[in-house]
């Protein structure tokens, strides 16, 4: 699952647009030997494909795709920069303002959460604690007392 995780968007700067993303990279990963479950499971990632998530697998890479962007996102406006400062509170307060990171489709954010069949708040949770294993290679900080802010 990582691996997917980790590949699923490789092809975006060469193919920055919807007519060609993630489709035109699906045929790179087949010339390199990615096994087709995983290569279904990238595009199936793309809403405008319209490709079935019929795993686990699938689903979960629509449903955190997207999130943890946002959350990143939320993070990176905190004054610490601090992932530990970030809760579902204050991403669902976030999603409320279409200024902010205004790309992210919040009903996409919504849906992909409700396909996985898990409770919103519960997803972002497991959002934000997946990228707290990994916030400094993200910009983001750790801090060993937290004093959240929503």
């Amino acid at each position: 699952w990582g691996f997917v995780g980790l590949i699923h968007d490789f092809d975006f700067e060469m193919h920055p647009t919807l007519d060609q993303h993630p489709q035109d990279g699906a045929p790179i990963l087949r010339e390199h030997g990615v096994p087709e479950h995983v290569v279904q499971s990238v595009l199936s990632h793309a809403d405008h494909l319209d490709v079935p998530r019929a795993t686990s697998l699938e689903r979960t890479l629509a449903a955190v795709d997207e999130m943890s962007g946002f959350v990143t996102a939320v993070a990176l406006v905190r004054p610490t920069k601090s992932i530990d400062e970030v809760t579902p509170r204050a991403v669902r307060k976030k999603m409320k303002d279409k200024a902010f990171a205004r790309a992210v489709h919040r009903e996409t954010l919504i849906a992909t959460a409700e396909e996985l069949g898990v409770d919103f708040d519960v997803h972002i949770q497991h959002v934000i604690d997946g990228i707290a294993t990994i916030a400094p290679q993200l910009g983001l900080t750790r801090t060993e007392t937290t004093q959240v802010v929503d």
